[in-house]
C-alpha cells in the first residue's frame, strides 16, 4: 500500500513537470524566419506603389481571323520575328476555289459570246456601208455588244470578289514584330472575336509597362514622374523607367497581384512607362513589376 502511495506521487510529479513544460514552451516567442526573397527597397523618398504589367513596345497585337473558317496551317512558331505582311495562318479555302473554277469558266463563255457579238457587228456594219441592212440592224448589234460586254465585266467581277475573299483566309502581320504567343493548331475552327486571340504579337526592341494606380493614389501621381520598378522575385536588381502617357480613362482593375489584402472591386489609373529590354536577364511580356512612381 505505501509502495503505491509512493508511485502515485512520483507519477502526479512528473505529470506537473511535464504540463509546466507544455506550458512554458507554449509561451515561447518564435523568432519570425526572414522572408526568402528579399522585398525590394523604396528608391524615392515620398512615392506612390502601384502593380505594372510588361508590354510590347506600341502595346501587345492580338490578331484574330477576318473571316471564320478552318485553320489548315501555322506558319509561324513563338520567338519568330516577322515582316509585315508575312503570311502567320492559313484558313480552308476549297470552297472559294470550287466556286472560282466555275467563275473562270464563266469568263470564258462571256468572252465567247463577245467575241460572236463582234464579228456579227463587224459583218453589220460592212453591210451597212453598202446600205444593205437598214440602221435599225445597226444598233440592235450595238445594244447586243453592250450587253454582252457587261456581262464579261460581271463575270471578272465575280472573279475579283472571290480572289479577295481568299486572300481574307490568309492572316498576315500587320506590323513587323516577334511571335509571343499561338494559341491555334491546324484542324481547330476559328471564329472572329474569339475571347482568345489566335496570334499575340509584339515589338521586343523596347518593353512597356502598365502600371496600374489605385484611384485613391491617382491625384499624387503627376505627369513626366520618375519610376523605378522591381520584378517580382528580384528586388535587388532595379530598372530605371521612363514615363510615356498617363491614360484619362479610369478602368476596372485587372492586373491582380494575389495579395490577401488587395482590393479587387477598386478601379484604377494606367500610367504607361517605357524601358530599354536589358541584356544581362530576360524579361518576359506579361511578368508583374512593383513600381514607386515618384511624388512631386
Amino acid at each position: 500500500m505505501i509502495l503505491f502511495r509512493r508511485f502515485t506521487f512520483w507519477l502526479a510529479l512528473a505529470g506537473l513537470a511535464l504540463a509546466g513544460v507544455v506550458v512554458w514552451r507554449a509561451n515561447l516567442t518564435v523568432p519570425v524566419p526572414p522572408p526568402p526573397i528579399a522585398p525590394p527597397e523604396r528608391p524615392f523618398k515620398h512615392a506612390v506603389g502601384a502593380a505594372g504589367l510588361v508590354e510590347a513596345r506600341h502595346e501587345n497585337i492580338a490578331l484574330g481571323a477576318p473571316a471564320a473558317g478552318l485553320v489548315t496551317a501555322v506558319e509561324v512558331r513563338p520567338w519568330a520575328q516577322v515582316e509585315a505582311g508575312q503570311i502567320l495562318l492559313r484558313l480552308d479555302d476549297s470552297e472559294l476555289r470550287a466556286r472560282l473554277i466555275g467563275q473562270a469558266a464563266t469568263i470564258g463563255l462571256r468572252s465567247a459570246e463577245l467575241a460572236r457579238v463582234e464579228t456579227r457587228l463587224a459583218r453589220v456594219r460592212a453591210l451597212r456601208a453598202t446600205e444593205v441592212v437598214p440602221a435599225s440592224d445597226l444598233d440592235d448589234v450595238l445594244s447586243d455588244q453592250a450587253v454582252a460586254a457587261a456581262a464579261l465585266a460581271a463575270a471578272r467581277a465575280e472573279v475579283a470578289q472571290t480572289e479577295a475573299l481568299l486572300a481574307r483566309l490568309l492572316v498576315r502581320a500587320p506590323v513587323a514584330a516577334t511571335v509571343l504567343q499561338v494559341n491555334v493548331r491546324p484542324g481547330e475552327y476559328l471564329a472572329p472575336g474569339a475571347a482568345t486571340p489566335a496570334l499575340l504579337l509584339g515589338r521586343l526592341d523596347e518593353l512597356q509597362v502598365r502600371a496600374e494606380v489605385d484611384e485613391q493614389l491617382a491625384p499624387r501621381v503627376r505627369s513626366g514622374a520618375r519610376a523605378a520598378g522591381y520584378l517580382k522575385g528580384d528586388g535587388g536588381r532595379r530598372i530605371e523607367l521612363t514615363f510615356d502617357r498617363i491614360e484619362p480613362y479610369v478602368v476596372p482593375k485587372r492586373s491582380l497581384t494575389g495579395a490577401s489584402t488587395e482590393r479587387v472591386d477598386t478601379r484604377v489609373l494606367q500610367v504607361i512607362f517605357r524601358f530599354a529590354t536589358p541584356t544581362d536577364r530576360t524579361i518576359y511580356v506579361g511578368q508583374q513589376l512593383d513600381l514607386f512612381i515618384e511624388e512631386p
